[in-house]
């Protein structure tokens, strides 16, 4: 189950702080050094169990940015090399998946999500990273 695009995209973690803020100036002082200390965190052990080369981080900071979900989150993804032609694609790639994703769900309506087997498993899997 391996593509160019798997391992960034379905692979990938959001990470977002604790206190529910729309942008990423509204965090503190002190939410804004968590998150990207966790984020580094995370990506380390991505990074590692994917046997990724290099991290891709990213934030869509408000709706021209591409922010669909009005709190504030990094993408952790993890990279290899070749997985994209010109290494920037992988934003276009996002991009059309989250269009892909709106075609198919009307976000504004309750969508049918992972069952929690298929969740508790990918949790079980991760979690086992950073114990």
């Amino acid at each position: 189950m391996e593509t160019e695009f798997e391992i960034g995209w379905y692979s990938h973690v959001l990470i977002c702080p604790k206190r529910e803020v729309k942008r990423f100036v509204d965090l503190t002082a002190e939410e804004t050094s968590d998150l990207w200390l966790t984020a580094q965190k995370i990506g380390n052990q991505l990074e590692s169990y994917h046997k990724a080369s290099s991290l891709t981080f990213a934030i869509q900071d408000g709706p021209q940015a591409g922010q669909t979900v009005p709190h504030v989150h990094i993408h952790v993804v993890p990279r290899r090399g070749g997985d994209f032609e010109k290494n920037d694609e992988i934003y276009d790639a996002m991009d059309e998946k989250e269009k892909e994703l709106k075609e198919k769900l009307d976000l504004d309506k309750e969508r049918k999500d992972r069952s929690f087997e298929e969740m508790a498993q990918e949790a079980d899997e991760y979690r086992k990273l950073f114990l």
